[in-house]
């Protein structure tokens, strides 16, 4: 069975040594002095492990099951629950008036890693709580949010998301769901909703659905879609509740993975539903919630690959097979550890390199979303709109491929299910998929984000990178990481050049490109990363700090990414270049 100890030193590392947080002028950002920091931190550690962690295989092996319209989590689930409320963790960045603690984002998100690497499918339950929690308080009335977010704070009450249906997905301008009011200010909503992440349990006296429908007058498309509050219980004046709401499970999905969480399919049968909002403003609304969990999507990503990588580098040290090379290295047993092979190693370290610059890369733009809400800073909303879709999309691709790896490591053990890789692979499968999948997430990058603004937030970029170079040349330590990250950035400014060229007058051209383009740009972000973390480990070096071989460590581990994962920019570049007549050479009937 396999274990997890959260990475508090390195997280430690990123908010303090890279990010310096405590020296930022981000409001609340003054009170994250590393003690403190380290107290939320460490605590969230023991809740994960000693609790959350030990529950992930009983959820995937039990699953959730639907009894007379009753959905059942997993044993142990509900009282681990409890212990999450009991912490107030779902309330660690929400505003103090809806009893929340009002730390930043970053918090959160740090904390979200630790959470998620310990048991994803029970950490989605508060997870899509938060983001209707974050709806709700963008797009909500006094009166909705008085009457919705405390109870959804103390997770008293879970909230959703419910955008599809059994035949439109993403196109979300075929959906049918149709809300007619009632002439109260109510609605009636009445549609099936699939694929709802959380949509029932029996964890929370309640559940509150936000759920997109179209409304008389709307138009055709995306256009005519409104968001409504649908509570699974109404909701008295004095904030009891009231009778069930015309809203039931149909059925639960059987998922490859994730199974401790319960995915629903949902019925709205005239249930009824209050506007939130402006009418027929629906998606602007549910963007606020869908644009967070892109972001906790591609946390997913690299917690599920961190947990993965913390496993298959304990089996490598551990399981005896075959000798070193270069001479034995176990003379008193019958075989040496997997870890002095060097293709354990590159496998080992393709992990390692990437857990922890995807973490600097994630918490980084954590850290954008805060300098945004809290200082309303333009620019960091727009570069943190521009590289969500890459945070969402390149790291639950690596994110997956890295899981794999680490199975891997473990050879035939690693398929088998007692081992644990299993699971998460098949639960970081996911997040390549849901929250839009990660080819509409190349063609929002490509199609939308790069010309946002006239290219403003891009060249802003751009402008980061160079700047970041043309600070530290010079310094002979950081070589093997300036090179590196300046031909990368050429890269991609080159394939950014390519589609402005060439997407007017061959969109194709363009469209072939978007993933491998998610992709570049992916890697030109965490090669910026590690180029910035090697500046902050020589710092700390510099300084007399005691943990010499963790920052040596960490520098050896950047310097392999920017060697031997950062060159697939070129790659990338190759084949968005060479355009896309080879992808669409065969007609539909030649496949």
């Amino acid at each position: 069975m396999p274990s997890y100890t959260a990475p508090t030193k390195d997280l430690h590392f990123v908010l303090h040594d890279l990010l310096q947080v405590s020296a930022s002028d981000v409001p609340g950002y003054g009170d994250l002095e590393a003690d403190f920091t380290s107290a939320v931190i460490e605590e969230a550690a023991k809740l994960a492990q000693d609790v959350l962690a030990p529950l992930n295989a009983v959820g995937d092996s039990q699953g959730c099951r639907l009894e007379n319209g009753v959905v059942y989590t997993p044993e142990g689930f509900k009282a681990a629950f409890e212990q999450i409320k009991a912490g107030g963790w779902n309330g660690l960045d929400i505003p103090e008036d809806f009893g929340g603690q009002n730390l930043p984002y970053l918090m959160g998100s740090a904390v979200g890693e630790i959470f998620v690497s310990a048991n994803m499918a029970l950490n989605m339950y508060q997870g899509l709580t938060h983001g209707a929690i974050s709806a709700i308080l963008a797009h909500g009335s006094d009166d909705q949010k008085a009457t919705y977010l405390p109870k959804m704070v103390a997770l008293d009450w879970t909230g959703t998301m419910n955008l599809t249906e059994p035949h439109c997905g993403t196109d979300l301008g075929m959906m049918r769901t149709k809300a007619e009011p009632s002439g109260d200010g109510s609605y009636k909503i009445t549609g099936q909703k699939i694929f709802i992440s959380a949509g029932d349990h029996d964890m929370a006296e309640n559940v509150i659905h936000l759920v997109l429908a179209k409304a008389p007058g709307g138009g055709e498309g995306t256009k005519g879609i409104s968001l409504f509050i649908v509570p699974k219980f109404m909701v008295n004046e004095d904030g009891s509740l009231g009778a069930r709401n015309a809203v039931s499970v149909g059925k639960i999905e059987e998922k490859m993975g994730i199974h401790g969480n319960s995915t629903c399919v949902m019925n709205y049968d005239g249930a009824t539903g209050y506007l939130i909002g402006e009418l027929h403003k629906g998606m602007r609304a549910m963007f606020t919630m869908m644009n967070e969990a892109r972001i906790g999507v591609g946390l997913q990503g690299y917690a599920q690959a961190a947990v993965a990588y913390e496993n298959a580098l304990a089996y490598a040290v551990d399981r005896l097979q075959g000798r070193d090379v270069t001479g034995v290295k176990n003379p008193d047993g019958p075989a040496d550890p997997l870890i002095v092979h060097p293709d354990i190693r590159r496998m080992l370290m393709d992990q390692k390199s990437f857990v922890e610059g995807a973490r600097a890369f994630t918490l980084w733009g954590a850290s954008l979303i805060d300098r945004a809400h809290r200082m309303g800073d333009k620019d960091a909303d727009g570069l943190i709109s521009l590289l969500t879709p890459v945070i969402k999309g390149f790291l639950t691709d690596k994110g997956f491929e890295m899981c794999v790896q680490s199975q891997q490591v473990y050879g035939g053990h690693g398929y088998i299910e007692e081992w644990g890789m299993s699971q998460f692979a098949r639960d970081a499968r996911i997040a390549m998929i849901y929250e839009g999948a990660n080819g509409v997430q190349a063609l929002d990058l490509v199609g939308r984000k790069l010309a946002q603004d006239g290219g403003k937030h891009v060249m802003a970029f751009f402008e980061l990178v160079k700047t970041f170079l043309k600070e530290n040349e010079g310094d002979a330590r950081l070589e093997g990481f300036l090179v590196p990250l300046k031909a990368a950035s050429k890269d991609l400014q080159a394939a950014g050049m390519y589609f402005m060229e060439r997407g007017m007058k061959s969109p194709n051209d363009a469209l072939s490109g978007s993933s491998d383009f998610m992709h570049l740009f992916g890697h030109v972000c965490l090669g910026l990363m590690w180029a910035r973390m090697a500046k902050a480990a020589y710092a700390a070096l510099d300084g007399g700090a005691s943990d010499r071989d963790f920052l040596d460590a960490k520098i050896a581990t950047g310097r392999y990414y920017m060697a031997r994962q950062l060159p697939a920019t070129a790659m990338h570049l190759a084949r968005i270049q060479s355009g896309g007549d080879t992808v669409m050479a065969l007609g539909a009937e030649q496949f």
